[in-house]
């Protein structure tokens, strides 16, 4: 079997790539919703509802348990690789982002009008816990599913 057919029989990575489409879609859904503002440039950005990193991760978990066995070493790797990537997203990511806010604002107040020669740093790149808990049901019910 060659390389490409291959990748498309692999249910777990179709799984998690799957998760991380959906994911990425619903952000675009939601802005609709919520801002009544289309903005396809969501499919490609880190960060708001729902947590894609989270999706994906949470897919990939479950079809390595479901595949190899809830106490498979395999399943073992990607439950923690899974935890730390929530810990990022929620954590560390989310504490980033209010930085970029605060040094943006910094920024602003310091060089004010518009013709300001610093590029405002990207502050959406983290996640509340609603988001990551949104991201985990989407990569679940994703993975319960193929």
């Amino acid at each position: 079997m060659s390389i490409i057919p291959g990748i498309f029989y692999n249910t777990i990575l179709v799984s998690a790539l799957t998760a991380w489409a959906i994911a990425q879609v619903l952000k675009v859904a939601v802005s609709v919703i919520l801002l009544r503002k289309l903005n396809f440039q969501l499919i490609f950005s880190s960060g708001g509802f729902p947590s894609s990193h989270s999706a994906t991760v949470s897919a990939l978990a479950l079809g390595i348990g479901k595949y190899y066995g809830w106490d498979s070493p395999i399943f073992a790797v990607s439950a923690v690789f899974s935890m730390i990537v929530l810990y990022d997203a929620a954590g560390v990511r989310r504490a980033a982002g209010k930085q970029a806010e605060v040094l943006n604002q910094l920024v602003e107040r310091l060089y004010p009008g518009p013709n300001s020669d610093q590029d405002r740093l990207k502050e959406l790149i983290g996640h509340t816990p609603l988001e990551v808990f949104a991201g985990v049901s989407v990569g679940i019910i994703v993975g319960l599913l193929i």
